[in-house]
């Protein structure tokens, strides 16, 4: 028996139309949640000494290489994505050419100073710098020297700085940059304010001293990020006077010479590359709250405990945004565009809460973005 089957066919586009189609509609992006492993670091140029380190040794190396790795291994993500990447990060070990105290210390001569201020008898940090970059044309690697001279900072009348200031020079990866000095107030903290230097019996316990000078230092404690590395100059006696760097790295807690083993960052797929997150984070500072409690946001009474405690109690958020508004506009003069702030503040609620708004610059005025 013949069984007659009836089969309907069904106009359509060709197969490789409709998927020419789908090839063309936005991708959906995605999440990339990320740990570096050692062959990682294996697709990094074979000059980047990260390469072998299988660790970044600064937040600034980690950001401009770990999009090499990403745009190697994760190409395929489409543009929107966004990036948590976690990386080992560790501190340098210095060694200085030559630490002999009597050989990198150095006064500056009125003809240096007019070298670089023609007529000015005081350097500001920049200026420090080009004379150095003058005096130094072929500085080896890791080069110290200690500049005693008058200083003065940016925005002071020259000539009025300070005398006798004594600050660290490093030529640092090519480039002269200061580093962080310990200073008579902190060798005499330290009960070595006699002579003003540490010796044999402290080196065990320079690490911790210098951590607890670091974290008392609002200078460096009100901007510190995780992975952060800052040199520190110290004046150290054995048998003859010699300055001494130690590299220390911020583990979010505490400035250690031990190696930071996991760090994160963030990163975005933009225009087909993985690049570094582009948005800024910034907490408020003593004068930030100094300068909202001196504005005519929010009422008399809450202004006058802002100034008193630094935090916000009973704040409205419409109030809260504008103030966080009138920090950004000052410590902000040429924002990037459409790029996100996020600034953390603190909110008290029976205790401190810290409480992140984010805005972005719109070419015209900032704009908070719930």
């Amino acid at each position: 028996m013949w069984m007659t089957v009836a089969v309907a066919f069904i106009s359509c586009k060709p197969l490789g139309k409709t998927y020419n189609a789908l090839d063309g509609m936005p991708k959906a992006t995605k999440t990339l949640t990320y740990t570096l492993q050692a062959a990682d670091y294996g697709l990094l140029p074979s000059t980047d000494p990260a390469k072998n380190a299988l660790a970044f040794t600064s937040v600034a190396n980690a950001n401009a290489d770990i999009p090499i790795i990403l745009n190697s291994k994760f190409f395929d993500y489409p543009d929107g994505s966004n990036g948590s990447i976690g990386y080992t990060n560790t501190a340098i070990s210095i060694k200085l050419p030559d630490s002999l105290y009597a050989n990198i210390f150095y006064t500056p001569t009125t003809a240096d100073y007019f070298s670089i201020t023609v007529k000015y008898t005081d350097f500001s940090t920049a200026q420090a710098i080009a004379f150095l970059t003058a005096k130094f044309p072929t500085a080896a690697p890791n080069q110290l020297v200690v500049l005693n001279y008058t200083y003065y900072e940016s925005g002071v009348t020259p000539n009025s700085g300070v005398p006798n200031t004594i600050h660290s020079y490093l030529f640092l990866n090519g480039a002269w940059v200061k580093i962080y000095t310990i200073s008579p107030a902190q060798y005499a903290s330290a009960n070595r304010g006699t002579l003003n230097r540490f010796i044999a019996a402290d080196n065990a316990n320079l690490p911790a001293i210098f951590n607890a000078f670091l974290k008392n230092d609002i200078t460096i404690a009100d901007t510190v990020r995780t992975g952060d590395v800052i040199y520190v100059s110290y004046n150290y006696y054995a048998s003859n006077d010699y300055q001494r760097v130690m590299a220390l790295t911020y583990n979010g807690t505490n400035w250690t010479t031990s190696p930071v083993t996991v760090n994160t960052l963030t990163f975005v797929k933009s225009n087909g590359a993985w690049i570094p997150d582009p948005t800024v984070y910034y907490t408020l500072t003593k004068n930030d709250t100094k300068l909202i409690a001196a504005s005519a946001i929010g009422t008399a009474a809450q202004r006058t405990n802002l100034g008193q405690y630094g935090d916000f109690s009973g704040w409205a958020d419409v109030d809260l945004q504008s103030a966080m508004i009138l920090v950004l506009t000052t410590d902000f003069p040429n924002p990037k565009v459409n790029v996100n702030y996020k600034v953390t503040f603190l909110v008290y609620s029976g205790k401190d809460i810290p409480t992140v708004f984010t805005f972005q610059y719109n070419g015209t005025a900032w704009v908070y973005k719930p």
